[in-house]
């Protein structure tokens, strides 16, 4: 999401900046991945398995200094880097966007066609924003519930709170359930595509259901079937499914 933001700051903003080479593109993939390996490395490294009555239970075991709390520091870290930042970046983005696209006076072409291709612009600006707004409210929760069980680890002891963790991880894992349906809803140019997509996948199984209920798909199954069972009525004979190729 960040990366859209930025890709749609430089569009707007800087339309004749030359854009990223494939090899550059490829770098920042790359970089981007690394990072990301680096900040999970920690659970990992870290991660322990225990024996219990019945069952196997994982766990991060953190180690303990005096000076610092590394566990604290951790996930400090991990909400500011994948949440908190990435949110700012994007904000940033939106709204010098929008400010740009809502100005009282806008610089360049007035004919229809580039009122039109404003509008356009201005359109997915709040489509975008509306996806940030979902991605900041599914997170919100779950980045505060493990900062509130670094620094008050009482809380955990409360009767409900197995199920109030189960909502908030199962809300932050449907956050990219609702980009499709913002997409859909907004973008005129993805529901045409994905209404092509639909119909010629039902289109494609109509066909084959159609083809099945043929006379002559029907005719030719029931020859197989007699066939097979003149053959499976003579003594000795090999059936041809079961015949050496």
């Amino acid at each position: 999401m960040t990366a859209v933001a930025l890709d749609r700051y430089i569009a707007i903003i800087h339309p004749l900046q030359q854009r990223l080479s494939s090899t550059e593109t490829r770098f920042v993939i790359v970089i981007i991945w690394i990072l990301a390996l680096l900040l999970a490395f920690p659970q990992y490294y870290f991660s322990s398995t225990v024996q219990l009555p019945g069952r196997s239970v994982c766990y991060i075991d953190w180690p303990e200094y005096a000076i610092v709390d590394f566990e604290k520091i951790y996930y400090v870290c991990v909400t500011v880097l994948i949440y908190i930042l990435p949110l700012c970046i994007m904000g940033y983005a939106y709204m010098t966007v929008g400010i740009t696209l809502w100005a009282s006076e806008i610089p360049g072409d007035s004919s229809e066609h580039y009122q039109q291709q404003l509008f356009a612009k201005r359109k997915v600006v709040k489509m975008m924003v509306i996806v940030l707004c979902t991605f900041a409210v599914c997170w919100l929760p779950y980045h505060i519930y493990f900062l509130l069980h670094q620094f008050f680890p009482s809380i955990m002891e409360d009767l409900y709170i197995q199920q109030v963790y189960l909502a908030i991880m199962w809300l932050a894992m449907s956050s990219t359930m609702y980009n499709p349906i913002i997409y859909y809803c907004l973008n005129s140019r993805f529901r045409e595509g994905f209404q092509q997509i639909l119909c010629c996948c039902v289109a494609s199984v109509v066909m084959e259901e159609q083809e099945l209920k043929s006379p002559r798909c029907l005719q030719t199954q029931v020859s197989t079937y007699q066939g097979r069972m003149e053959t499976a009525a003579v003594p000795g004979a090999v059936p041809p499914s079961a015949a050496p190729q």
